[in-house]
């Protein structure tokens, strides 16, 4: 009985052993890649970096101002469009979890998410930038909302879908209304889980390129028009390190680091959220 019982302690031991080590190689990856792009970029970083514009080929200096304004307009315009819409359909199929028109929307979600950026790109070009006859960082916007979308409508259906129906049935039976139940009882006890999506969504368009590339296209200046084309730092990224000059690529380098700091952050900022708003039943 004591050996038995001894075995099953060590056997316990080694197991935990084995998962602790690729834990640590998990990590291993992420450190890499951050120790190298920092290496490179954080050099590059001051303040004339961040504010001004590139310079033309040969002249030393220049910046990433207009990529770094282009991605903020960008990125806010594609959650204005996106976050509304994706909480209202997350709410609609968690509440309706049977009907038909629950089944295709779950359907066209899941097909979405796994639709190629680049797909997606080329339909809002077909779509926007080829009616209205220019790029525009409104095209990108909508591109990236698109892909924005399936992540929050499914972290907002599956947080809401954990909640106990006691707190529905307590506000309906105080005599609220329906939409007020849902959207001051119910949405705020599931805040944690809806901010951890739009956070983790926005984290994630924020370094695509590929529909960027169909629809806001880039700009050498800084413009703060969204009917306009509009620089990014994924699309500086990608031309500048596939150009043939090294003070491109050393910009690059820096935007790179100012996008990854950036993904850190709201990584960082969605834990911080989730944690304090967390409620326990």
């Amino acid at each position: 009985m004591f050996k038995g019982l001894q075995f099953r302690l060590w056997k316990n031991k080694i197991f935990e052993g084995v998962l602790l080590l690729f834990a640590f190689l998990i990590t291993i990856p992420l450190f890499t890649i951050l120790y190298y792009v920092l290496k490179r970029g954080l050099s590059m970083i001051d303040w004339n970096f961040l504010t001004n514009i590139p310079k033309p080929v040969g002249e030393l200096g220049g910046g990433i101002g207009n990529a770094l304004v282009g991605s903020l307009l960008i990125v806010f315009s594609a959650a204005v469009i996106a976050v509304p819409l994706g909480i209202l359909c997350g709410i609609h199929l968690s509440e309706n979890k049977t009907s038909r028109i629950s089944y295709l929307s779950r359907l066209a979600v899941d097909v979405l998410q796994g639709t190629p950026s680049i797909v997606i790109g080329i339909v809002i070009y077909f779509w926007i930038v080829k009616p209205s006859g220019s790029f525009s960082s409104f095209s990108g916007s909508v591109a990236l909302s698109i892909m924005m979308l399936p992540i929050i409508i499914r972290s907002t259906e599956e947080t809401l879908k954990l909640l106990p129906s006691s707190l529905k049935e307590a506000g309906l039976a105080l005599g609220l209304p329906y939409d007020k139940v849902i959207l001051r009882i119910i949405v705020p006890c599931g805040f944690s889980g809806i901010i951890s999506g739009v956070m983790l969504s926005i984290a994630r368009i924020a370094g695509e390129t590929a529909p960027l590339l169909f629809t806001a296209f880039g700009n050498p200046y800084l413009n703060t028009n969204i009917l306009k084309p509009m620089q990014s730092l994924p699309l500086l990224i990608f031309n500048y390190a596939t150009s043939p000059y090294d003070e491109w690529h050393d910009l690059a380098w820096g935007a790179s680091t100012i996008l990854l700091i950036w993904v850190l952050l709201l990584n960082i900022i969605t834990k911080l959220t989730t944690r304090k708003w967390k409620i326990q039943f």
